[in-house]
């Protein structure tokens, strides 16, 4: 597995693994299943893995806490803290005080079993609180030990530069794939002028993108994406179009959708990190084979130019789905 330098003495695999939904949001869970998946990540050299305290919640830290228990494994672990929700209740509130922070943290360290967060971010930005106290009350982490580099998901460009004048921002994490290109206008430069890397969640379009969601494909209960603008049906037929013409691709590439749709993040600069989740070993043994997939400058313009005429159909998220993006 290749490397890459997401922040100044901070290497990790060139993808890493998202473990959101061996938790919840696609599906029924399988901790069976889950930790086959993430032994296989560590087989297959993969050692950045991505959590957060609301997935469950608290079920997918004690569940990688678990696994980071019974492995001699060197693992960079993410989490994330700002999003608060009841278990059973999609209906989230952003609290990003230092005080919570703090509480979030510590909750974060104890279920996982380790003693310091490798990169800790920001999960949601809290309308009305400003980015300088939040900022403020993750140093003091820092200084303590307890979180070694801070990071931000979903964040403006904006509100981006006025946290990293405080502290230094190790990376941003926020969508970002061929049917989800809005990084590339203001957040993806600005990370670049300060020297932020990038850690690119849903590289798969959620799956969409592998081509295997028909116009009569349904979900399972606890699927999330039964409820997502672009994963209804008008809005599935008209983006299918986008899939097949990654699938063409790929299929003169000799390679999946997958690998192809990792490739072309990996190709937009050795700065990007792509968390693709699974919860299929299968699945992961493709994802990963993306990092040997070589394109050059004229395959991804190509790529890109077979999709910038087919618009995408629906919002990323639903309203609620939407609290603290791009804030």
């Amino acid at each position: 597995m290749k490397q890459r330098i997401l922040a100044p003495g901070f290497s990790v695999s060139a993808i890493g693994l998202g473990c959101m939904g061996m938790s919840e949001f696609y599906g029924p869970r399988d901790d069976e299943t889950a930790f086959q998946v993430l032994s296989a990540a560590v087989d297959l050299g993969i050692d950045f893995f991505d959590t957060a305290d609301m997935y469950g919640p608290h079920h997918n830290e004690r569940l990688l806490g678990r696994f980071l228990a019974q492995t001699d494994a060197h693992l960079k672990i993410a989490t994330k803290f700002g999003i608060v929700r009841e278990a059973g209740e999609y209906k989230r509130s952003i609290d990003n005080s230092p005080a919570y922070a703090r509480k979030a943290c510590e909750g974060s360290l104890q279920r996982l079993g380790i003693e310091q967060i490798d990169l800790y971010y920001v999960h949601r930005i809290e309308t009305g609180r400003d980015i300088e106290e939040t900022m403020g009350g993750l140093a003091e982490l820092v200084t303590e030990g307890k979180i070694a580099r801070i990071g931000l998901c979903e964040v403006s460009a904006r509100t981006l530069r006025r946290a990293h004048a405080v502290h230094p921002v190790a990376a941003v994490q926020t969508e970002y794939s061929l049917w989800s290109r809005h990084v590339e206008a203001e957040i993806l430069p600005t990370c670049r002028e300060l020297g932020v890397g990038f850690v690119a969640y849903s590289p798969l379009g959620r799956g969409f993108l592998t081509g295997t969601f028909q116009q009569d494909s349904e979900f399972e209960d606890g699927d999330v994406r039964a409820s997502m603008p672009r994963f209804q049906d008008n809005a599935r037929e008209a983006n299918r179009r986008i899939a097949d013409a990654v699938a063409l691709m790929a299929k003169e590439k000799g390679c999946t959708p997958a690998q192809l749709s990792i490739a072309w993040l990996l190709a937009k600069g050795d700065d990007i990190v792509p968390i693709p989740g699974t919860t299929r070993p299968s699945h992961l043994r493709d994802n990963a084979g993306a990092v040997d997939l070589e394109l050059t400058a004229d395959d991804v313009a190509r790529l890109e130019r077979s999709i910038e005429t087919l618009p995408v159909a629906g919002a990323r998220y639903t309203e609620e789905g939407m609290k603290g993006v791009e804030a």
